[in-house]
């Protein structure tokens, strides 16, 4: 369970810069981006030190912070038009 829990913390880390991009493209009232941004941070958190109770903190960072690379990454290309070069997507 404690995995499930990890990568959902993960995909809230997606959710999080996912807010972050798009109050920072938007031009206008942007409150209920930082509010979503506020929100999903918590919710990434939370649910990291829940599943750091069982989980070894190593690993569960790790698994994180690489669903959030891989997810961040992915959003900016397909949500964001970022140009997805081979250097980019190779590192």
């Amino acid at each position: 369970m404690n995995w499930i829990i990890l990568v959902i913390a993960g995909l809230f880390e997606v959710a999080f810069t996912f807010c972050l991009g798009k109050a920072k493209a938007s031009s206008g009232n942007e409150t209920y981006m930082w509010a979503g941004f506020a929100i999903a941070l918590c919710m990434s958190m939370g649910l990291l030190v829940k599943a750091t109770q069982s989980l070894p903190i190593g690993t569960a960072y790790a698994v994180w912070t690489g669903i959030g690379a891989v997810g961040t990454v992915l959003v900016g290309i397909f949500l964001f038009k970022e140009p997805a070069t081979f250097l980019r997507l190779f590192f």
